[in-house]
């Protein structure tokens, strides 16, 4: 009885808030709602106030509280660095959320080749004073200041810093015990919302709200999956956390996507994994060693596959090059073998490889699940450390004439390439037909072709031979091991 009586209130509360909808849709509306049982008019009460009608969904949540804890963790940082020409501060193509000018609010300011001051941001890790921010901001750093929230400035010094994670860690020098930043453990999910902290234009404690939008992200290299954010990050924003709502950092805001320099909303966060494990490194070494094992790889296409015979489908990276005294070399890995796994995870594309073996420490053995020849191997191989690359250069083109006579028509005018130097393996691509085959294919000129097919060709007749020998073969591709500017890699090249 007292059930009836319950939703007899309920039902005349929503039929007074509906008589607009009722007169609109007719009286088919009143027996409808006059039809409903107890429980659902008790679902549909739960969504209305007599004082303000039925409540919406999507009423904003402020974020004041929030706000309050989480802000005092977060500093600006100023520092003097040295620059040159070539400095590669940047982390992204399209611009980077930090300030490179000492007159923040704009202005061309006085013109320093050498020392130049730069503004961002960073957070304590811990109450002793450490503090992470970004390695292009601090990197090259002669002097460092951080400003609290409450207005104060300390000295800082460099820990050590990773321009390939372009994260970096500072230790302040305080009198008090400084507030912290809790690590989210685990990733956040697309579409979850997000406060981004940070100092922009050096105007102090600035925050922005938004969502995440996207993650894995590769923006600037295999060993970060970038978080996208939408919330507003501008110049000075740099090396400041990004926070999910319970309050836990979840990125490192690094880099934007923007055609001004300022925000349109496509932002990029290093994820806290990676903060965690970086900050780690650095505290102990001041520096980050890689696991590495000396091969250049590219990712597998159907037509790679086709012209190295394998069985379909393959997922995996293959080798293109190893390096001289590398643990490839020692673990009698070779040019065209396919990697499939690392330590048992798969390695499904070069990025995977690389990000899986740099995250190891260098001595570590593990094992390499690979394909030769359509045989599945596992190798045992010890991991180097991952060294300072070097800068290296290919011969240039020359207008040299090249062989003549009967030869597959691939678009392509090759020399020899010891005409620069005696034992410089391979065949230089000269020219090239724009819409030919072969550059259709990939190859450009300057290209250095140093087999075909597995044979080594060392002259524009071998580079023709091997590729006669496949099309005698019925084969459709002929693969050619190529190297260019900064890597060596396979080309498929159709003869048929």
């Amino acid at each position: 009885m007292a059930e009836k009586r319950t939703a007899g209130k309920m039902r005349r509360a929503i039929l007074a808030a509906s008589i607009l909808v009722i007169g609109i849709l007719g009286v088919g509306t009143a027996a409808w709602l006059d039809g409903l049982n107890a429980s659902t008019w008790r679902e549909l009460y739960s969504w209305y106030n007599p004082a303000v009608g039925f409540r919406s969904a999507a009423l904003p949540v402020g974020f004041e509280d929030l706000v309050d804890r989480i802000k005092p963790t977060v500093v600006g940082v100023r520092a003097k660095v040295e620059q040159d020409e070539d400095q590669e501060e940047q982390p992204s193509g399209r611009g980077a959320p930090s300030n490179r000018s000492d007159v923040p609010m704009g202005g061309r300011g006085t013109s320093q080749p050498r020392i130049a001051t730069t503004l961002g941001s960073g957070f304590f890790i811990s109450s002793d004073g450490y503090a992470m921010t970004t390695s292009h901001l601090v990197r090259r750093s002669e002097k460092i200041e951080v400003t609290t929230d409450d207005g104060r400035i300390y000295p800082a010094k460099l820990v050590g810093a990773d321009p390939k994670t372009d994260l970096a860690l500072l230790k302040i020098e305080g009198e008090k015990e400084f507030p912290v930043a809790q690590i989210a453990d685990k990733a956040p999910r697309i579409g979850a919302r997000v406060l981004a902290v940070g100092n922009p234009f050096g105007l102090g404690g600035t925050v922005t709200a938004g969502i995440v939008s996207a993650r894995a992200r590769d923006i600037i290299g295999p060993y970060n999956d970038f978080i996208q954010i939408d919330a507003p990050v501008n110049q000075g924003s740099s090396g400041g956390p990004t926070f999910d709502v319970s309050g836990k950092v979840i990125g490192i805001n690094s880099a934007i996507f923007s055609p001004t320099g300022g925000s349109v909303g496509v932002g990029f966060a290093i994820p806290a994994e990676t903060v965690k494990t970086i900050a780690e490194r650095l505290k102990q070494n001041g520096t980050v060693s890689r696991g590495w094992i000396g091969v250049e790889v590219q990712s597998v296409s159907p037509d790679i596959v086709e012209g190295l015979g394998l069985n379909k489908p393959v997922y995996g990276v293959l080798v293109t090059e190893i390096q001289p005294d590398s643990p490839a070399a020692k673990a009698d890995i070779a040019p065209g073998d396919v990697i499939t796994s690392v330590a048992g995870q798969p390695a499904s594309n070069d990025r995977d490889l690389i990000k899986r073996v740099s995250d190891m420490a260098p001595g570590k053995s593990i094992e390499l699940g690979l394909i030769r020849q359509n045989e599945q191997k596992n190798i045992s191989i010890t991991l180097g450390e991952l060294p300072v690359p070097e800068s290296r250069s290919i011969a240039e083109k020359s207008e040299s004439p090249t062989a003549d006579g009967n030869k597959p028509n691939v678009g392509l005018t090759l020399m020899p390439a010891d005409n620069f130097g005696p034992g410089v393996p391979g065949v230089i691509v000269a020219d090239l037909d724009p819409g030919g085959v072969a550059a259709e294919s990939g190859l450009s000129t300057g290209d250095v072709i140093l087999d075909v097919g597995g044979n080594a060709v060392k002259t524009p007749a071998d580079f023709y031979k091997a590729l006669t020998e496949v099309q005698s073969k019925g084969k459709r591709i002929a693969l050619a091991r190529v190297k260019s500017n900064q890597a060596t890699r396979f080309v498929a090249i159709p003869v048929s």
